[in-house]
């Protein structure tokens, strides 16, 4: 009866967003563990609801989803609910803890998941959000260590989401079923050699491409290897170079490492329970620091559009993806998190919410 209370608690909180340009995180108690962003109005991703989902020991996802999601809100209209993996002892966000996501009850009311988790152990209460939306054939944005988001150990209700589970026609679990792939290995030297992003030549006209160039995209996290080609109707849009150092005008590595080039970013569909057709985009980038560049976030936000259906209102020059108020990304790396912060740490604050919203929305 309490958890039933409490997921019709969270799921109303994720309706009440009316598309006001106040932002419903600042109406969000302290002790919130979860941010909900409501959207600018007058924007084309009005209507809309995304929930991202943060929660990875390394690449610092709960510090670049909160940043997606304040630009999705305010710079695009959607409604975004941003989860953590949450200490429940102290509330804060602790994302080597793998066993808690609260808030994945909006799910149930989303359009689109976006996910950066990496081999979450979740309970069964709250594996049953992410079950049930990926049946349902919703689309999905996978996002670096996504491609093995999943590594359940503790039950056997949702196994087969396990990154290198065996379930036979669910082989390789979420990441290989779902979003294309799973983890197979570092492709570029880890710490080392940066990525960037170069554009298919048959993906030139894609939406998710479009007001994006050659090295627009660029990480300091490297090329992740993945296997060519790729399963099913996937298309690569981005392909990742390997550069010879840390920068984004680093030259390109000149070994095998770039022949072939590696997909940093594909396209693909599933199917749900009933049929019904998901659209996925799959980044292996996405890190906070990933962020930092505008065109990573624009090749990200070029993504919910497409994944969603709405590729026509993306325009020639590409989607805004100013950042919306301070982001000053920690750098990736195991133990690395700050410690001691809650989610309230990523409301928007007056100042940001002024800065936040074009005063004459096109």
């Amino acid at each position: 009866m309490l958890l039933s209370l409490l997921a019709c608690l969270a799921a109303c909180s994720f309706l009440a967003g009316t598309g006001s340009t106040a932002a419903a995180s600042l109406d969000q108690p302290e002790d919130a563990t979860w941010v909900d962003y409501a959207p600018a109005e007058n924007l084309p991703g009005t209507g809309k609801r995304i929930v991202l989902v943060s929660g990875d020991e390394e690449y610092r996802s709960e510090e670049a989803l909160p940043q997606l999601g304040k630009i999705l809100s305010q710079r695009h209209g959607f409604h975004c609910r941003v989860v953590f993996a949450i200490d429940p002892d102290t509330g804060e966000i602790n994302p080597d803890n793998r066993r808690n996501i609260p808030g994945l009850e909006a799910l149930d009311q989303a359009d689109l998941m976006i996910i950066a988790t990496r081999f979450r152990d979740l309970p069964d209460d709250q594996m049953a959000f992410i079950d049930r939306y990926i049946r349902s054939g919703k689309p999905i944005i996978g996002m670096r260590t996504a491609t093995h988001a999943f590594d359940i150990k503790t039950s056997p209700t949702y196994k087969r989401y396990t990154w290198n589970g065996k379930t036979e026609g669910y082989e390789q679990g979420f990441g290989r079923q779902v979003l294309g792939e799973t983890w197979v290995a570092h492709h570029g030297h880890h710490g080392v050699e940066s990525t960037g992003g170069i554009i298919a030549d048959d993906a030139r006209d894609h939406p998710i491409a479009r007001g994006i160039k050659d090295r627009d995209i660029w990480g300091p996290t490297d090329v992740y290897r993945v296997r060519l080609p790729l399963p099913g109707d996937s298309q690569p849009i981005i392909l990742g170079q390997v550069l010879a150092g840390m920068n984004p005008d680093d030259e390109p590595v000149t070994n095998e490492k770039n022949n072939p080039l590696m997909p940093v970013g594909w396209t693909r569909t599933y199917t749900g329970d009933q049929g019904t057709i998901g659209r996925v985009f799959t980044t292996t980038m996405g890190s906070s620091t990933d962020l930092a560049s505008a065109g990573t976030r624009r090749m990200i936000v070029n993504g919910a559009y497409w994944t969603l259906g709405l590729e026509d209102k993306i325009p020639a020059e590409g989607t805004n993806v100013d950042l919306v108020g301070a982001f000053k990304p920690t750098p990736f790396g195991f133990g690395a998190f700050t410690k001691g912060i809650r989610p309230s740490a990523h409301f928007l604050s007056t100042y940001e919410q002024d800065i936040a919203v074009p005063s004459d929305p096109e």
